[in-house]
C-alpha cells in the first residue's frame, strides 16, 4: 500500500461509507473542539481574523461551529466528504485538493488542519502540509494544528467501541491501532462497523494508515516551514473518551 495521504483505494470512510459519517460522528460533537479552535484565535490574534482556511475539511463538521465566527474555506480529497460538507454548510467553500501540494493563489487570516493531518504518514508528507498551511496566510497569520498519536504515547491495540443510532439505523463502531513496524513513522488504524438496519445486521470494515511522530517533532516542523510556535495548548475531547489532545499554535513571521 502506498504511503501518504492518499488513502482512497482501501479507506472506505471516505468512499462507499461516507454516509455512515454524520451518524457515528454528528457535528454536535464538534462543538467543545469549534469553540476550542475560535477561543485560541482570539487569544494569539496579532490582527483581526475573518477568513480561515482549513486544511481537510472532511464532513465540515467542525466548520459548523467554526463559521459562526469565520468565513470558511475548505480543502480535501473525498467528493463524497466534500458533498456532506456543502450540504452542512452552504454559506462555506469547499474545494478538492490535496493539503500536501493545494495552492490557491489568495491568503487567509488563519489556517487549521483537523484530524486530517494525522494522515501524513512521513516527515515530507508532514512538513509539505505545513508548507501549504505557510504559503496560504498572511504575515502575522495563525495556524493551528493538533495531534492526534505521538510516539511517546502510543498504547499497540487500543481501541475504542460504541453505538450511535439515527432513525430505523443503529451503527456499533469498533476500531483498532497497532503499529507494526515501531521504527517508522505510520501505524494502522482498522475499524468495523456493525450496521443494523431495521435491525438487519451488515458487518462492515475499514482500513487507515496514520502518521506517528514524536511531539517534538511536529514543533521542529513548524519551525523548519518558518512558523513561530507560541506554545502547546491541550484541547480536552469530551466526545472521545474524555481525551486531551496538544493543540500547536504558530504565526507565519
Amino acid at each position: 500500500m502506498e504511503k501518504g495521504i492518499d488513502n482512497s483505494h482501501y479507506n472506505r470512510l471516505y468512499n462507499d461509507l461516507f454516509w455512515t459519517w454524520p451518524i457515528i460522528s454528528p457535528p454536535e460533537d464538534y462543538i467543545e473542539e469549534g469553540e476550542f479552535f475560535i477561543k485560541q484565535i482570539r487569544k494569539y490574534q496579532k490582527s483581526e481574523v475573518k477568513t480561515l482556511l482549513n486544511l481537510g475539511s472532511g464532513g465540515g463538521h467542525v466548520d459548523w461551529v467554526l463559521k459562526r465566527e469565520f468565513q470558511i474555506t475548505g480543502i480535501d480529497l473525498s467528493d463524497n466528504m466534500l458533498n456532506l460538507a456543502r450540504g452542512l454548510n452552504p454559506e462555506a467553500e469547499y474545494i478538492r485538493g490535496d493539503m500536501r501540494t493545494v495552492r490557491l493563489d489568495r491568503i487567509f487570516d488563519a489556517v487549521i488542519f483537523h484530524d486530517a493531518i494525522n494522515y501524513m504518514t512521513t516527515p515530507e508528507d508532514l512538513k509539505a502540509a505545513f508548507r501549504t498551511a505557510y504559503e496560504h496566510l498572511k504575515s502575522g497569520g495563525l495556524l493551528l494544528t493538533f495531534v492526534e498519536e505521538w510516539k511517546e504515547r502510543f498504547v499497540q491495540n487500543k481501541g475504542n467501541i460504541f453505538t450511535k443510532t439515527k432513525d430505523d439505523i443503529e451503527i456499533t463502531f469498533m476500531d483498532n491501532c497497532y503499529d507494526p513496524d515501531p521504527s517508522d513513522t505510520e501505524y494502522e488504524y482498522t475499524i468495523v462497523y456493525l450496521i443494523r438496519k431495521n435491525k438487519k445486521l451488515d458487518i462492515q470494515y475499514d482500513f487507515h494508515r496514520a502518521g506517528l511522530f514524536p511531539l517534538d517533532f511536529w514543533q521542529f516542523s513548524l519551525n523548519e516551514v518558518g512558523f513561530k510556535v507560541f506554545g502547546v495548548e491541550k484541547m480536552p475531547i469530551s466526545h472521545e473518551n474524555n481525551d486531551v489532545l496538544p493543540v500547536y499554535i504558530g504565526q507565519k513571521i
